[in-house]
């Protein structure tokens, strides 16, 4: 019979499993939840598809999702998933119609790259397999957005269909996902994928501390690619750069390296 002062043993590890089409992405998140000595990731995964095939094998307790990913991407995998376990969103993609149909289709939350830290990372896969949601500063703006959309369209006509449920209810377009890295560009100017990587983070606002902390690198890391990505597109500020990796017209010079 077990004493009453036997130490009960440890709880078994958060089994989960990370899904993002960047090996170096994947790497970094690995790392940083193997270090804690109640997650493990189980598995591994490079799209939607092999991410439902290892849930269904590794049971796992929570999935990591990037929404942008080659073949099967994370946005048509979402309902084939959320019933195997919870999703968290993890991901650069930061449009709000994006966030809102991730919501809508059953994803448990959604963090931004570059707007939380690792013990924010680790707090919220924690907190997701509990079913207590958490949504970076990007995604809780999206959600504020609809609920005073959905208010707005109530208040106007209570008996028609307001734009956000219309919204809510329209079929998922891939469109937006498209913008966000400019493949001519990256071959025109000879950039890295790492290096095009940094500059669609440079050309949605984020500094150089919140790239570091995106892409799991140092800041001075960070610096040294820039250096390189304005020689290649020569450009002396991020302004230009980012209007020359769009293909817009140049405007006022930004702020520099």
């Amino acid at each position: 019979m077990p004493s009453p002062f036997d130490t009960p043993p440890p709880p078994a590890p958060l089994r989960v499993i990370v899904a993002d089409d960047n090996p170096v992405v994947r790497a970094g998140l690995t790392a940083l939840l193997s270090g804690r000595p109640d997650i493990a990731v189980v598995a591994e995964a490079a799209d939607g598809r092999e991410a439902y095939e290892a849930a269904l094998t590794r049971h796992p307790d929570v999935i990591l999702l990037d929404v942008r990913m080659p073949g099967v991407d994370g946005l048509s995998a979402l309902p084939h998933l959320v019933p195997l376990a919870p999703v968290m969103m993890l991901t650069y993609s930061r449009e709000s119609e994006i966030v809102q149909e991730a919501l809508r289709r059953g994803a448990g939350g959604y963090l931004v790259h570059g707007e939380f830290t690792p013990d924010q990372l680790v707090t919220a896969v924690r907190d997701v397999k509990e079913g207590r949601a958490h949504l970076t500063a990007t995604a809780a703006g999206a959600l504020l957005t609809r609920l005073r959309s959905e208010d707005a369209g109530r208040d106007a006509a209570a008996n028609s269909p307001t734009t956000s449920s219309a919204l809510a209810d329209a079929p998922f377009s891939p469109e937006p996902l498209s913008r966000m890295q400019p493949p001519v560009a990256q071959s025109r100017y000879q950039l890295s994928t790492r290096e095009a990587e940094i500059m669609d983070l440079i050309a949605s606002g984020m500094n150089n501390q919140q790239i570091a902390a995106a892409c799991f690198i140092s800041e001075k890391t960070v610096k040294n690619h820039i250096n390189r990505i304005f020689a290649k597109l020569h450009s002396t500020s991020r302004a230009e750069a980012t209007a020359k990796w769009l293909g817009t017209t140049p405007g006022s010079s930004g702020s520099r390296r």
